[in-house]
């Protein structure tokens, strides 16, 4: 259920007025300053109809050097820093790419329908004091993206306004927030930096992981207590059972809704988003029932990738996704590593092993 009154989100919502598309020629050398930069422009969709995804600014922004004199020198060196630079654009962060994507669906489905209602809403949701968001916004603006709506929090948790917002979607650099999130049954991730972002493929693509993402942890449970073997007899005698959803089910279902949207005008082939499922199990010992639960569930999946064990890493710098989720830290590290914005999801029992190998 969407949010009830959405008066409480500021006037952005009242300036959702039909605004005609116009596409703006970018300019790399461009002079302008961030504050003078034009961006897209698109009807701000009513909360109520929109797909709502919540970022960071850290996740958003690469912050890293102002997260470092916050951590050394204490909250007014940082306020001071951010305040003397904040003409000066923020480099992308790791959820860059897929916010930019995002964006780019949005063209594409308001290009095929002006009316359209049903529109990703990216909301800028941080704990930073609200002067910060001049910086904030004149860097949105230099990058042309197009983000309304803005929570600034002045170190108070955001969760309750995830909940407030409705989020479909919550990436964030701070894992406590994130586990904070999806206790609350809100798809959410921890995203990291990587050293190279590549935002230039306007297609949105889009990688699960299969169990304790799109699934529950049911499988990975007794593949972890029980051993491999048993894991596959379970899995074939429960070939026919669909898994239970996982923390980021809903979110893929969403994309399979937008997906259809351009299948039903005939784009399949040329369709700006593409998803995948890279996933560790076997494909002939446990592969069946995972591709039975997606069709139970109707979730076009594009690809299915069943890597039996195998590092994920190269396989997903070959599909090169905007964004690839995973429950455990090895498979989000081996993305990173070839260069691909990974997100891990802690959820599940990978959690519990990941920390009794750290302790």
């Amino acid at each position: 259920m969407k949010l009830k009154n959405p008066t409480m989100l500021g006037s952005a919502t009242k300036s959702a007025e039909k605004v005609k598309l116009t596409k703006v020629a970018k300019t790399p050398d461009s002079s302008e300053s961030p504050e003078t930069k034009k961006i897209q422009k698109w009807p701000i969709p009513k909360p109520e109809d929109a797909i709502i995804v919540c970022v960071s600014s850290r996740a958003l922004f690469d912050m890293t050097k102002e997260r470092q004199i916050y951590a050394e020198e204490g909250l007014k060196p940082y306020l001071d820093h951010v305040l003397k630079h904040e003409d000066e654009p923020l480099k992308p962060g790791a959820a860059f790419p897929f916010v930019r994507a995002l964006n780019s669906v949005n063209e594409r489905l308001l290009e095929m329908d002006l009316n359209e209602k049903h529109l990703f809403d990216i909301v800028l949701m941080s704990n930073n004091h609200a002067q910060i968001g001049v910086a904030l916004i004149n860097s949105i603006n230099y990058h042309d993206l197009t983000v309304e709506r803005i929570c600034l929090t002045a170190g108070n948790s955001v969760i309750g306004y995830l909940k407030a917002y409705d989020t479909d979607l919550y990436l964030s650099v701070d894992s406590c927030s994130v586990i904070e999130a999806l206790s609350d049954g809100i798809a959410s991730a921890v995203v990291s930096p990587v050293s190279h972002v590549d935002s230039s493929s306007k297609q949105l693509r889009v990688a699960f992981d299969g169990d304790a993402v799109l699934f529950s942890d049911e499988a990975e449970i007794l593949a972890k207590t029980q051993g491999l073997n048993k894991f596959f007899e379970h899995e074939f005698e429960m070939a026919d059972k669909p898994l239970d959803v996982g923390p980021l089910h809903q979110f893929a279902m969403t994309l399979g809704k937008m997906k259809k949207k351009f299948h039903d005008k005939g784009l399949i082939e040329d369709c700006p988003i593409r998803t995948y499922l890279v996933t560790a199990r076997s494909g002939a010992s446990s592969g069946i029932r995972a591709l039975k639960t997606l069709r139970g569930w109707g979730l076009d999946i594009d690809e299915a990738l069943f890597l039996a064990g195998a590092p994920k890493g190269p396989i997903l710098q070959k599909i090169q996704p905007h964004i690839f989720f995973d429950d455990q830290i090895k498979n989000v590290e081996s993305g990173q590593k070839h260069g691909v914005p990974s997100a891990h999801v802690p959820y599940g029992i990978a959690q519990k092993h990941h920390s009794s190998k750290k302790g």
